[in-house]
């Protein structure tokens, strides 16, 4: 199991193998760690599965290395069943691993360029700074908590990502229409008024996905509870960044944008 402040990488990312069991009798998690652990494998990513499942990820196994696992499960689950076998091989991972860092990149650079079109360079690099901050922080929830980074994780940094950006072009427009009505007033205070006017409808759009995702955080199983913890988290603190990150991060940059444009 990774601990607390390491960031640990599913096997689809660096190499091994995933194998999930179905037992007849079910298995405290913590008891089914400690198996494994005694079997000789310290360091498996071991979670529940279903009613009575038990998931083991961890590195290259041997198909005996994997038996030794298997009875071990058996010990204290009865019958135990094979569900799911999947390797993945060490050039496989870091190819993925790869493609997952480019994907991120090029979603951030997307959404700065589409802003910077849409309003001006400095809302574009404000977003991009507030994105960045949500994604900083569901990562250090999940290595905090010890949780598996895989493919799932990644889809949903993808979809917070989203939900930042627009949160952020919300505000921003708010700010541009009050800011064209009245150009004499001062950016900073027609930031201000847009924030406070955009707040219902982000706390309204925000609370309904916080409903719908703690449902199935607790109701969707084990295989979708690290998705749905990740995209609340990130709604929690994208909602907060939309405001105290993205907005005042393009003030001060608009302000240093003016104030260099009149020095000789």
């Amino acid at each position: 199991m990774p601990l607390p402040g390491l960031l640990g990488l599913a096997p689809e990312f660096t190499g091994g193998r995933i194998v999930e069991y179905s037992t007849s009798r079910s298995v405290d998690v913590d008891t089914a760690r400690s198996a494994v652990s005694g079997a000789g494998f310290p360091h498996a990513v071991v979670q529940a599965s279903g009613k009575n499942g038990i998931s083991v990820r961890t590195g290259n196994l041997t198909d005996g290395q994997e038996h030794r696992i298997q009875e071990a499960v058996k010990r204290h689950g009865g019958a135990v069943t094979k569900q799911r076998d999947e390797r993945v091989g060490p050039s496989l991972g870091s190819e993925l691993r790869k493609k997952a860092v480019i994907a991120l990149g090029a979603a951030l650079g997307g959404q700065l360029i589409y802003l910077a079109v849409r309003f001006r360079w400095t809302f574009g690099a404000g977003a991009v700074l507030a994105m960045l901050h949500d994604v900083v922080i569901v990562t250090g929830l999940f290595a905090w908590t010890g949780r598996p980074v895989d493919g799932v994780f990644l889809a949903a940094l993808l979809t917070i990502i989203g939900y930042s950006v627009n949160d952020s072009v919300v505000v921003f427009d708010r700010i541009r229409e009050l800011w064209r009505a009245d150009p004499k007033e001062p950016l900073a205070r027609s930031a201000n008024r847009a924030a406070l006017q955009t707040v219902p409808r982000t706390v309204n759009t925000g609370m309904g996905a916080l409903f719908i995702l703690a449902a199935l955080a607790l109701l969707g199983g084990d295989s979708l509870t690290d998705f749905a913890v990740a995209l609340l988290a990130g709604i929690l603190v994208g909602t907060w960044s939309s405001v105290f990150t993205a907005t005042p991060t393009a003030l001060v940059l608009e302000g240093r944008a003016r104030s260099s444009k009149h020095r000789p």
